[in-house]
């Protein structure tokens, strides 16, 4: 079964993506293994091994976790489905168990650990499933080494795609946060030209309202030299006499009254 036909939620994907590349990592660090001449530095590759054969059996429990916890929301062949692949796994890890063990008697190293699966996750051991690498023909190795390289082509893949998408939203939201930018400069401009034009108005506004007010205070002024003039001509009609006020220019003065002489003819 392939790895890409597994339908699975993005956590059991996550934790799947996990384990293979601590398979490949251990492939490749046995690989590394058997390059060494010195027992010192074999040994310290033998211990950070460990520490990924430890570090993957637990992401296997914690895989086997979900898949009990998302049992009831799968149909049963995709359950079918997960299971077969958590036995994979088990199995492949288990053969890194077997090395592991093969190159400590190798080194003459007789305390070794035991590294089982430890309850609540039932599997077979490494003696009933896997054979030692010591035992395994050149073509079994081969296939065994063309099995890692499809799965590291496999993830090469899921990266490729993760890179694709990530640069997908980003070139999305970089686009999206561009055209906000500019709405807003366009709005920044348009509230600059709406006060610019408000000031300018409530300018106006006052320059027309002083206005207003200069021309009512001069009519006012005016009203009142006309009525004031009437009232001159008025007492001066009235009372021809009144020495108080002064004659209007331009306006004579009142005619005296005349009287006429009678001559009397001399006889």
């Amino acid at each position: 079964m392939a790895t890409t036909e597994l339908q699975m939620s993005p956590q059991l994907e996550q934790i799947h993506g996990e384990i293979r590349d601590l398979f490949r990592a251990l492939s490749n660090g046995f690989q590394r293994l058997d390059k060494m001449k010195d027992s010192n530095r074999q040994s310290k590759q033998l211990e950070e091994l460990t520490g990924k054969m430890r570090e993957c059996k637990r992401l296997i429990k914690e895989f086997d976790r979900e898949i009990k916890d998302e049992e009831s929301k799968n149909p049963p062949e995709v359950n079918k489905q997960l299971n077969d692949e958590k036995q994979s796994m088990i199995k492949e890890l288990n053969s890194y168990v077997a090395m592991r063990k093969t190159y400590m008697n190798t080194l003459g190293n007789k305390k070794i650990e035991l590294f089982d699966m430890g309850a609540g996750v039932s599997e077979p051991t490494a003696d009933e499933n896997v054979k030692m690498a010591s035992s395994m023909s050149n073509q079994e190795l081969v296939d065994h080494g063309m099995k890692t390289m499809d799965e590291t082509d496999q993830a090469i893949e899921r990266s490729k795609k993760v890179v694709e998408q990530t640069i997908e939203v980003g070139t999305q939201t970089a686009g999206t946060l561009k055209g906000q930018t500019d709405q807003m400069g366009r709005i920044v401009n348009e509230l600059d030209t709406i006060q610019f034009s408000i000031k300018k108005a409530s300018q106006l506004v006052k320059e027309i309202g002083r206005q207003v007010t200069t021309d009512k205070c001069i009519m006012l002024f005016l009203f009142l030299i006309v009525c004031g003039v009437i009232a001159i001509i008025v007492v001066k009609i009235v009372n021809p006499n009144n020495k108080d006020i002064r004659d209007i220019p331009g306006l004579a003065p009142p005619a005296p009254s005349r009287r006429l002489l009678y001559l009397r003819s001399p006889q």
